[in-house]
């Protein structure tokens, strides 16, 4: 009876990992925001990496390499330098942030999960970026480090801070959820609107609507919603 629970568990968590996986190529292709010249702001990470918390790194790992592979055979027009920049942002903010989130399961750890995601791929965004931006768009590296401080570093650190502030917002919903459901194993820490949650709430707002005005207002960036071109 025990092996039998167990190996349901195993097919409900490789269903979920599954859903969320397309929910997260979904995502991806309905909403995203062109940033000129080059660049594209989409929230399929925050989607990755509720995966990464809910189901361990492993399948932050999955979902993380799998959505940009989907992305780049059928709608990316960046070829394997845009898959290459696009799993590395997902793998070193989701892996980050549901590694560390994997070994310290309370607010405390969501927080420094958060925060050390958004330094982790702020980081690596900028170093490949002086790698694989020279090569795709056929410019010097110094060119790439002029444009550091006036387009890639504020578009990956609000990129990263708007999928921590998206996860801070909807993690919680969403485990309760799955608990309910029988998808993931009950836990103590039940969703409950307390003052730390509201808080939580009220600072990711704030975040998401001041990344939005980044976006749009500095960084000349356009709404769209449809399918990915």
């Amino acid at each position: 009876m025990q092996r039998f629970h167990s190996n349901a568990m195993r097919i409900r968590r490789m269903t979920m990992i599954g859903l969320f996986t397309a929910l997260a190529y979904v995502v991806m292709m309905l909403i995203h925001f062109p940033v000129p010249p080059m660049l594209t702001l989409d929230l399929k990470d925050t989607v990755i990496t509720l995966c990464g918390l809910c189901f361990g790194p492993l399948a932050a790992v999955f979902a993380g390499i799998v959505v940009p592979l989907l992305e780049l055979i059928t709608v990316s027009d960046t070829g394997v330098y845009g898959f290459v920049m696009n799993a590395l942002g997902a793998l070193s903010f989701s892996v980050t942030v549901s590694l560390i989130y994997k070994f310290k399961k309370n607010m405390l750890g969501a927080i420094l999960g958060l925060v050390s995601g958004v330094f982790a791929m702020t980081a690596v965004m900028l170093l490949f970026n002086l790698i694989v931006t020279p090569l795709y768009l056929h410019i010097s590296v110094a060119e790439v480090r002029q444009m550091i401080p006036t387009l890639l570093l504020p578009f990956n650190l609000v990129k990263a801070v708007l999928n921590a502030s998206m996860i801070m917002l909807l993690y919680k919903p969403v485990s309760s959820l799955l608990q309910r459901t029988g998808f993931l194993p009950h836990s103590e820490h039940t969703y409950r609107l307390d003052w730390r949650t509201v808080t939580a709430i009220a600072v990711s707002v704030v975040l998401i609507v001041s990344a939005f005005v980044v976006v749009f207002a500095v960084l000349g960036g356009q709404f769209t919603f449809g399918w990915a071109a």
